[in-house]
């Protein structure tokens, strides 16, 4: 909205038309300004005003191509305009497109560093990127601008909720209400802290009253996540689900455009399918020899800590982070500069084994570099590498990486797939997989499917880690762990709670690791009912790993 107002100050071709517009923004009826605005713009006139703000209706409608595309002919009109220049970062950053979202809004805050707008949006955009400290500081820095920003308030109340700082949450979420009673992000944070307080009720009649009210479709997904959260802490279970189906009707509806598979723009599944039939029918991997891997800055020992999303790697990283001369990375994109390189969008490789070692040196390096962006030194340290879904990456890894070692992060599939239902993830290709349980089911099938077959067929050593054992015998099976690493038993494993504290987490898996050994089995027996048409396809993991007692 500021955006829009500020830029307005300008003039445009038609007296009549700006006047409209004017008293339009004054009214702060911004919808009737863009509406106005497209018209003119199909009357030919073309002014920067004027794409902006038809560019914030597509953007409403969740249209961020149309939209991009009016911002672009308005920076073309007015180069260097740091207010356009925000405009654009905010449509990336819907797209999910974050890094083109960070480095558009870092450009426009070279230029004029003073717009707190910007810094909000730049806060959005590393939130996006879970890089929740940074966050902070642009949310900071915003209101250093600009006190009167409710939602940077809100924000910050919010990181605070996550973070377990119950005092400094409700201090910041009574702020950013008082200057707007109704900011969707503070009554969300209000709402995680009485969940984690056991208070579902508090939390189902505050989130009831923010749903019955306008609030923008993305709010709305995860208020009604937060709902079912609430009613399942009373073990209204029937609802809480009912609750969990609606949040992610929802997501499917804000995120169809940009996520719905469609020819050129494959499922997570398909992806995941192609890569395993084509290291099904590729001949065994080599071991490159070691010394063509010898990079500077590589850590002495690599570790890929990988599995499932909500099977347990956020508890397994923050153990193995705990130990001295340890370094570990938490869900990063270490491995993008292999994209489009050696996998490409439909899942499709190279034959990997006949890549140039030039090539493969240069991959190396590039991992380790942004490794050192984002970890610092890992050199003589042992390096903890955590995505879940690394394990779609694992014909890369061993061609890049023989000799790292494996960890696979093993829990009931049943409790895996409800979590992941149960969760309003950041807007992913994966993330639409899990907002249908069929297809969350199969997706996970799919990943467990191409894992095994990798592990079989590619030079890499492997270790599976059990989440049921490790919160039922924790030094037994971290004791086993660190051997296969290569690192030492230390009383340091222990302290995981404190080192996730410290650190900071940016999974869904935060409260739980914050709090200690949290023992998260057997969740999926109180909606065992729900989840029934999913039950025979998860089968045959549950038997295979294990978990069918």
């Amino acid at each position: 909205m500021k955006r829009l107002k500020k830029i307005a100050q300008k003039r445009i071709i038609d007296p009549a038309l700006n006047a409209r517009i004017q008293r339009a923004l004054v009214a702060n009826d911004i919808p009737e300004a863009a509406r106005l605005a497209e018209q003119a713009l199909v009357r030919g006139a073309a002014d920067p005003m004027l794409l902006n703000l038809a560019a914030w209706r597509r953007e409403e409608a969740g249209d961020y191509l149309r939209a991009h595309e009016l911002l672009s002919r308005a920076l073309a009109i007015s180069p260097g305009d740091a207010l356009i220049m925000g405009a654009i970062g905010a449509v990336f950053r819907k797209q999910s497109l974050f890094d083109k979202a960070l480095a558009m809004l870092d450009q426009a805050i070279a230029i004029q560093p003073s717009h707190a707008a910007t810094w909000l949006e730049r806060g959005y955009t590393l939130d996006g990127l879970r890089l929740t400290q940074q966050a902070k500081h642009s949310y900071e820095r915003a209101l250093s601008l600009d006190g009167r920003l409710a939602p940077a308030w809100a924000k910050l109340a919010d990181v605070a909720a996550k973070d377990g700082d119950v005092a400094r949450g409700m201090s910041l979420a009574e702020r950013a209400l008082a200057l707007d009673p109704h900011e969707p992000t503070a009554q969300c944070a209000l709402a995680t802290m009485e969940i984690e307080a056991r208070d579902g009720q508090a939390a189902e009649t505050r989130l009831n009253a923010l749903l019955d009210r306008a609030v923008p479709e993305e709010v709305r997904v995860r208020a009604l996540t937060l709902l079912g959260d609430a009613l399942d802490r009373q073990d209204r279970t029937v609802e809480a689900f009912a609750s969990y189906n609606r949040a992610q009707a929802n997501f499917r509806i804000v995120h169809s455009k940009n996520l719905a598979p469609r020819a050129d723009r494959p499922s997570h599944r398909t992806f995941i399918e192609n890569i395993a039939a084509q290291v099904r029918s590729a001949s065994a991997m080599p071991t490159p020899p070691v010394g063509a891997m010898e990079i500077e800055g590589a850590a002495a020992i690599h570790v890929f800590l990988l599995g499932y999303p909500r099977s347990g790697t956020t508890l397994l990283e923050n153990v193995l982070a705990s130990a001295p001369g340890v370094a570990a990375l938490e869900e990063r994109e270490t491995l993008a500069d292999t994209d489009e390189i050696l996998v490409r969008n439909d899942g499709s490789m190279p034959a990997l084994d006949a890549i140039a070692p030039d090539l493969l040196q240069r991959l190396r390096t590039s991992y380790w570099r942004r490794v050192r962006t984002m970890a610092g030194d890992v050199s003589n340290k042992t390096f903890v590498d955590m995505n879940p879904f690394n394990g779609i990456k694992l014909p890369v890894i061993a061609r890049l990486f023989p000799q790292a070692r494996i960890l696979i992060m093993r829990r009931d599939p049943r409790d895996v797939i409800l979590s992941c239902y149960r969760i309003n993830f950041t807007p992913s290709t994966a993330a639409w997989a899990f907002s249908e349980l069929e297809e969350a089911a199969r997706h996970y099938d799919a990943l467990m499917q191409l894992t095994e077959l990798c592990r079989e067929r590619l030079p890499l050593a492997f270790h599976d880690v059990r989440y049921d054992r490790l919160v039922t015998d924790f030094e037994t099976t971290v004791r086993e762990t660190a051997a296969f690493i290569g690192i030492e038993w230390t009383e340091a494993f222990h302290a995981f709670n404190r080192t996730a504290q410290t650190r900071g987490v940016r999974t869904a898996s935060a409260t739980q690791v914050r709090r200690g050994l949290y023992d998260g089995r057997g969740q999926w027996r109180r909606y065992a009912d729900q989840l029934a048409p999913i039950l025979p396809i998860l089968a045959p993991w549950v038997e295979r790993l294990g978990f069918d007692q």
